[in-house]
């Protein structure tokens, strides 16, 4: 395994039980096979590692799911460590030449920074935390963006301090601010983020291309314009590209085509208004996946060959040379390899529904709330010759919204002390949980070559009383 100058070696790893009567397949091969199903069609959006053992459960990576829930206990998220480095090199292959960097936001902890720097990606992080946890574990800060619309004094100082490559700026204040605070004799490389006037994305609340919203600076009002020109007049910054970033969950390519045109129009009035040629074009991340069997998913390759071919002609069009071109993956890396386990602790019949109460829910996966995303639960653990009914698998909080899945096929013996597994789960899911209840966030178990070790422990009450100092 190779390891970067200054990344420390990864944790020591633990054995568990060998998945018993089925070996799990190893990762696919680089390409597009990462996301093609399993041989089990219910698997088909599990981690690529996934394989049916008996007696109705699942290994991921080579460890039995059953063995995971009973060593480190319930809810417990794994993450296929085999699967995210696949879908990594799948990007560099994809979008060769171009720089890919993970999207720090969908899932970061000290492990996941250090494969993504072994794979050659560089990092995407919003906040001064994001970006020490990384540099702390050895991720090298000039492959680092720093990104966000409200950038607070301790973000700028510690991406100064510690000279992340870029600073995206968001809005026209945060640029006297930021040219502040480089010293006299620096200089800071940024990028500005423009607004395109693009709708996309999954749902309303990560629609981030259009003006309706608080991201980014406008195309259409001169407000990317206007900073522009400021930009460039402060000797301190040195402007080296453009960025977007139009929504999430994004499954067609169209968008970002039109992206493409319309920052290559801006980079042509740059040129002709400051004399000045962009050396790079960032296209920020949101490229879909599938939650359930069938759902539509982004063809990366697709994608990457047509962008290359619409940014090569609007540039001979514009009289441009071709800007090396940036794409944020962080969904796509982290989700499809995260699978989260629940135990069943009630199943109620009322009201015509029937309800499966497990022992996590919003405090550790706000996403059904948020965004009404669906999910295709799987009983693992023991075969059943009970018949699907429609189940609605809901957490523990005192919330009637706390619904983790409405109406999915479930056995109809579904009862207490089921293990109950949720795949898709890498992403947005840890890094958007919450103290609700202090029911305390779950452990990540890294999964590989029939070995599991923990990467993130328990949260427990000692954290909390920790941390609550008003006695």
């Amino acid at each position: 395994m190779k390891t970067l100058p200054g990344l420390p070696s990864p944790p020591l790893t633990a054995t568990l039980p060998q998945a018993p009567e089925t070996q799990a397949p190893e990762a696919p091969p680089d390409g597009d096979q990462a996301d093609r199903g399993q041989a089990d069609g219910d698997l088909a959006v599990w981690p690529t590692t996934s394989a049916p053992l008996a007696h109705g459960d699942v290994a991921v990576g080579g460890v039995a799911l059953t063995d995971v829930a009973e060593r480190f206990g319930t809810p417990v998220y794994l993450l296929d460590e085999a699967d995210v480095r696949a879908r990594c090199r799948r990007y560099l292959r994809a979008f060769e030449g171009a720089e890919v960097l993970y999207a720090a936001k969908a899932f970061l902890c000290r492990a996941m920074a250090h494969w993504i720097g072994e794979e050659g990606l560089g990092l995407d992080v919003c906040s001064a935390g994001e970006l020490e946890l990384a540099v702390t574990t050895g991720f090298p800060p000039e492959r680092i963006v720093l990104h966000g619309n409200a950038k607070s004094p301790h973000d700028l100082r510690a991406a100064l301090r510690l000279g992340v490559g870029r600073i995206v700026i968001d809005s026209a204040s945060e640029i006297a601010r930021l040219a502040a605070a480089v010293p006299p004799d620096g200089r800071q490389k940024v990028m500005v983020r423009v607004v395109p006037g693009i709708a996309a994305g999954g749902h309303v609340k990560i629609r981030t291309g259009t003006d309706d919203q608080k991201f980014g600076l406008s195309l259409t009002d001169g407000s990317a314009q206007h900073a522009i020109a400021r930009i460039v007049g402060q000797p301190t910054l040195d402007l080296v590209g453009l960025h977007c970033h139009l929504g999430s969950q994004i499954t067609t390519e169209k968008p970002y085509l039109c992206a493409v045109r319309r920052l290559v129009g801006l980079m042509a009035r740059i040129k002709d208004q400051h004399g000045l040629t962009l050396p790079e074009l960032d296209l920020g991340g949101g490229h879909g996946i599938a939650y359930r069997p069938g759902e539509e998913s982004l063809d990366i390759a697709s994608l990457a060959r047509k962008v290359r071919a619409e940014l090569v002609e609007s540039c001979a069009a514009a009289g441009l040379p071709v800007p090396r071109l940036v794409v944020e993956p962080g969904r796509a890396i982290a989700g499809p390899a995260g699978v989260v386990l629940y135990r069943v602790l009630a199943v109620k019949r009322t009201g015509g529904q029937t309800f499966v109460a497990v022992d996590g829910g919003m405090s550790d996966n706000p996403r059904p709330a948020l965004y009404g995303v669906r999910y295709a639960p799987r009983l693992v653990g023991r075969r059943t010759a009970a018949g699907p009914e429609a189940m609605t698998v809901v957490g523990r909080h005192c919330e009637a919204g706390d619904i983790l899945a409405s109406g999915v096929p479930l056995p109809g013996d579904t009862r207490p002390g089921d293990l109950l597994a949720l795949p898709v789960a890498g992403a947005y899911h840890l890094s958007m949980a919450s103290g609700y209840n202090l029911v305390g966030r779950p452990p990540v178990v890294a999964v590989a070559d029939g070995h599991a070790r923990l990467l993130v422990r328990r949260e427990s009450l000692e954290d909390f009383r920790r941390r609550d100092v008003g006695l």
